[in-house]
């Protein structure tokens, strides 16, 4: 995956591109993510090609309901603020 020189072109696609294609992206590009950050070989084959079948499944089902994945970045603010201000 990281020896592709322009892995971008097949971790992105269009927003008309068929539910096959966005999945294929999307598996691909979870699969580098892990890969780079040193958590894709933690788990056996099956195990990680389910977890990436699962994480996909819900960030497609989530960009189609029109939820975006700043979502988890304003989940992680709220709780941050909140843990803050019950540390004062």
């Amino acid at each position: 995956l990281g020896a592709c020189e322009n892995i971008s072109q097949y971790t992105t696609v269009s927003s008309d591109a068929t539910p096959r294609q966005k999945m294929q992206a999307c598996m691909l590009n979870e699969a580098n993510n892990r890969l780079y950050n040193g958590t894709l070989f933690i788990n056996s084959v099956s195990a990680t090609s389910q977890d990436l079948v699962n994480t996909c499944l819900k960030k497609l089902a989530l960009q189609a309901a029109g939820i975006s994945e700043e979502s988890q970045t304003a989940a992680t603010n709220i709780i941050n603020n909140l843990k803050t201000l019950s540390s004062k």
